[in-house]
């Protein structure tokens, strides 16, 4: 094997999660257990792809090895920042995405334990998203994030059956508690100055 071909056997941790399809932050938890093995190389870590062995990863995430991951759909820089920050807090992986497409075509390639879904989306309405979210996995909680609670939206959404929502502007505690559902610790309120 020449060194060429031996060089190009090596991935980055990215590489590594978009080639297990698995977000960026469970990547690099795994790399940080030790449960995906790295070889330092030039200051970064680096992955064998040919020790990547994706059956021995998905039983990993069935014994919950892996952070739970939850999706959030928001187009408001100002929101997404909010949950970045709270689920990094929380212990969990996230994925912020500020479309109903992005959102759709992340739930076919992976799992999330818990969505948050803002309604007012710019390119697909939120109960379209929230239908097609349920239509792919029928058990996945979906919180609902909205600052229109009496929209048409929302009430197409409750004709279907039991819904979580919380109203915008977001409170902390709620946030908290719809995270503990998942049986998740949640996070420490920040102390008041």
């Amino acid at each position: 094997m020449s060194q060429q071909d031996e060089s190009s056997d090596f991935i980055t941790v990215k590489e590594a999660a978009y080639y297990l399809r698995i977000p960026l932050p469970t990547a690099y938890y795994l790399v940080k257990t030790g449960r995906i093995p790295v070889i330092p190389i030039g200051g970064r870590y680096r992955i064998k792809r040919s020790l990547l062995d994706r059956d021995l990863l998905r039983k990993d995430a069935d014994t919950d090895l892996t952070l739970p991951t939850v999706l959030v759909v928001d187009d408001e820089p100002a929101i997404q920042s909010l949950f970045k920050k709270f689920l990094r807090k929380a212990g969990l992986g996230r994925v912020v995405v500020g479309s109903g497409a992005e959102a759709l075509a992340l739930a076919r390639q992976q799992q999330f334990a818990l969505v948050f879904l803002d309604l007012q989306l710019p390119d697909i309405p939120g109960d379209v998203v929230y239908e097609k979210l349920k239509e792919q996995h029928p058990d996945l909680p979906i919180v609902v994030i909205t600052g229109y609670p009496d929209s048409e939206v929302l009430s197409t959404i409750c004709a279907s059956g039991p819904v979580t929502v919380i109203q915008k502007p977001l409170n902390f505690d709620l946030l908290n508690q719809a995270v503990k559902q998942l049986g998740h610790k949640g996070a420490v309120k920040p102390k008041d100055p």
